[in-house]
């Protein structure tokens, strides 16, 4: 009897000549002699993110952190016995495990427009792909939902929910939800001014649909700015002078203000892929096997260090 696993894998099934629609892909002497990609999305903010390697899969993140203020007056020969300590604290991570996996009959191979070529075409695809899907996870993550891919893990929207010490802005009670000036100045001003010293890191993150929506806000105003926007020139710059990051995964109804140095993706291994051509299974249903393991944590540094605009309109 096969199992629930095995039952699933039957039903997906390999990459198959039979699955390129009317024969698109497979070769013809009038087609072109690559893919064209359906849909490739650039998501920057892996590159502003922290990122820590830890061998444990449980563990703490340290930080340690001063106050201010911590000049005093100088007198000759004179100990006044005042001595500045740091604050240490520490940020819990627990390591999720995640993995994917493919196949692919031989026939694919030599039947495709791209022949050979199509095996890394197609692994570059997961590739971007997978990491797509970890900043999904990283935002999006709820152990709580019924959806299998976001109760993976914890994401930092979850954690600022949950959060006693982040600064949550209720954005529905400005402007019924719609997003304007008001919901920015609201954000900055919930910012201790400690953060907000962090300038150069400082990032509005929000989805593309908010950010043509502020966009448009700007239009509607008759003023340098708005006719900046509206012909696309101008500064890149954002409300109150911080850029925009935007993020495809974001909700619409959410926009957060924040370092982005201040969010954390703890991982204890690179992604490992794996591939097979060889075995039993390999050799008799003359197919490869892929798969790909990865593991890693989302956490945030400092709740207090972000605002939290919620309650927009979606």
């Amino acid at each position: 009897m096969l199992t629930n696993a095995a039952l699933l894998r039957k039903a997906a099934g390999p990459i198959g000549t039979g699955d390129f629609t009317a024969a698109s892909g497979l070769l013809s002497a009038e087609q072109s002699s690559a893919f064209l990609d359906r849909v490739y999305v650039s998501t920057p903010f892996t590159q502003l993110q922290r990122s820590e390697r830890r061998r444990a899969m449980v563990g703490t993140i340290a930080k340690m952190g001063i106050g201010g203020r911590i000049l005093r007056a100088k007198h000759a020969g004179v100990d006044d016995s005042v001595l500045v300590k740091p604050a240490f604290g520490d940020v819990a991570y627990a390591i999720a495990r995640y993995r994917v996996d493919s196949e692919i009959e031989e026939e694919v191979l030599e039947e495709n427009i791209e022949q050979e070529g199509f095996e890394d075409h197609w692994l570059n695809t997961v590739t971007g792909q997978v990491g797509r899907d970890l900043e999904d996870l990283h935002f999006n993550g709820d152990e709580t939902s019924l959806d299998p891919f976001l109760n993976l893990n914890r994401g930092w929207l979850r954690q600022l929910a949950l959060s006693a010490t982040a600064h949550r802005i209720n954005g529905g009670t400005i402007t019924a939800g719609a997003l304007s000036k008001g919901h920015f100045f609201g954000a900055y001003e919930a910012l201790p001014d400690q953060y907000k010293a962090q300038s150069d890191q400082m990032r509005w993150l929000m989805s593309p649909t908010n950010e043509a929506r502020w966009l448009e806000y700007l239009t509607n105003r008759a003023t340098g700015a708005g006719d900046a926007a509206l012909f696309g020139t101008g500064a890149t710059r954002g409300p109150l002078g911080i850029a925009i990051t935007t993020i495809p995964s974001m909700p619409n109804d959410r926009i957060l203000l924040s370092a982005t140095k201040n969010f954390i993706v703890v991982y204890a291994r690179e992604i490992r892929y794996r591939k097979t051509t060889e075995g039993r299974e390999a050799i008799r249903e003359d197919k490869r096997f892929y798969a790909w393991f990865l593991s890693d944590d989302p956490i945030i540094e400092e709740d207090a260090g972000i605002a939290d605009i919620y309650g927009l309109t979606a």
